[in-house]
């Protein structure tokens, strides 16, 4: 049966969990016009830079609740390498190219189902930075002069007594929130799940965002940042935010001693065992509880209550990691063993982004005046 699509209209309704549009369609066969309601999916976007082995954070902060969100119905998730984000932090042509395999096999290894998301590098879809230089035409020099990257470098400049606060920075690092709009916006994604530290970037986005929906019409939508109240900012071994920087992250694919041995060398207090403990700011806890149940997490509070030894939380917070990360484990090690296949989804992954990211470019060139006569 040939269809026509005669219109859309404004008139959108939830059936369940499901938002639909209403879509006017003519029928030949029948003579005559038809109402159906067209399912609109929410578009949901995470991002992990590829500059070192993927951590325990990238795991519990990003990967896991993006493939959880991927399966809820009336959802289409964009899961990618920031591969040209890491350029900021890495000059080392083989550690970009070895961690972009290392955390493409991490989304697989932990059960991501390729075939039901939008999977790919960043680099192999060139709309990308396209967009990003039209976002950063838009884009007032005052708003990144406030992002947090570019505020800790100069303070660190400032710290060692150094005059030219801007000495060190590359441009790159400068324009980081630019390239991260872009990244959201090729997609028009709606949701951003983002560690707390994050947060800023998203506010940005929206920022830049909505200064091009002014200049040229409404072409982006302004996203939203999701934050999971249970994990936050993971912290590493030394207590910071767990992160490749800090040298403090513990690897999701450690073998069980290795990973005995870097939970134990997680930084504690001198308190003796018995002495009642702290849970709230101490680095053992938070780790526990963004692994474990409700019960498990309560139980290990009352625990700290009582005064448990640090060795005892230490062995109970390798048990509980070790046995989530196990089956996780097994399944890199097969699929780091055929390099090709792991190419094969990246590519057909970017085929796909392409093909959505070339409607939002195509929308922009043609606000912006670039098309052809």
């Amino acid at each position: 049966m040939v269809r026509e699509i005669l219109g859309h209209f404004a008139i959108r309704r939830r059936f369940g969990r499901l938002r639909c549009r209403l879509e006017c369609i003519w029928s030949p066969p029948e003579n005559k016009v038809k109402e159906i309601w067209v399912i609109e999916r929410k578009k949901i976007l995470t991002g992990i830079t590829t500059s070192g082995t993927p951590h325990l954070g990238n795991m519990v902060g990003a990967i896991l609740p993006a493939i959880e969100a991927s399966k809820e119905n009336g959802v289409s998730s964009f899961l990618f390498l920031a591969d040209y984000h890491s350029l900021i932090k890495s000059q080392d042509p083989e550690l970009t190219h070895d961690s972009s395999f290392e955390v493409a096999a991490a989304w697989l290894a932990c059960g991501l189902k390729p075939e039901e998301v939008t999977f790919y590098r960043q680099s192999d879809v060139p709309e990308i930075l396209e967009l990003a230089w039209s976002l950063s035409c838009v884009t007032a020099k005052g708003l990144m002069n406030r992002a947090h990257a570019y505020k800790a470098a100069t303070s660190q400049n400032s710290d060692h007594g150094i005059s030219d606060l801007d000495k060190g920075i590359s441009m790159g690092l400068f324009n980081y929130p630019v390239l991260m709009a872009a990244d959201i916006l090729a997609f028009n994604a709606e949701q951003v799940p983002v560690g707390h530290d994050q947060k800023q970037h998203i506010e940005m986005t929206r920022d830049i965002a909505a200064r091009f929906n002014h200049l040229y019409g409404d072409v982006f939508n302004l996203p939203e940042a999701i934050i999971s109240s249970k994990t936050g900012i993971l912290p590493g071994t030394d207590g910071r935010k767990m992160s490749k920087s800090y040298n403090n992250t513990i690897p999701i694919f450690l073998g069980e001693k290795a990973l005995l041995k870097a939970i134990r060398k997680i930084k504690t207090n001198s308190l003796e065992p018995g002495v009642p403990k702290e849970s709230r700011d101490c680095t053992v806890f938070q780790l526990h509880r963004a692994f474990a149940s409700k019960t498990q997490s309560d139980e290990m509070e009352n625990r700290y209550r009582e005064g448990i030894a640090w060795g005892e939380a230490k062995d109970i917070l390798f048990s509980l990691v070790n046995e989530k990360i196990e089956p996780f484990r097994q399944r890199y090690e097969v699929i780091k063993e055929d390099k090709s296949y792991l190419e094969n989804v990246l590519v057909e992954g970017a085929v796909k982004a392409r093909q959505e990211a070339s409607k939002v470019l195509e929308k922009v060139r043609s606000s912006i005046g670039i098309r052809r006569f």
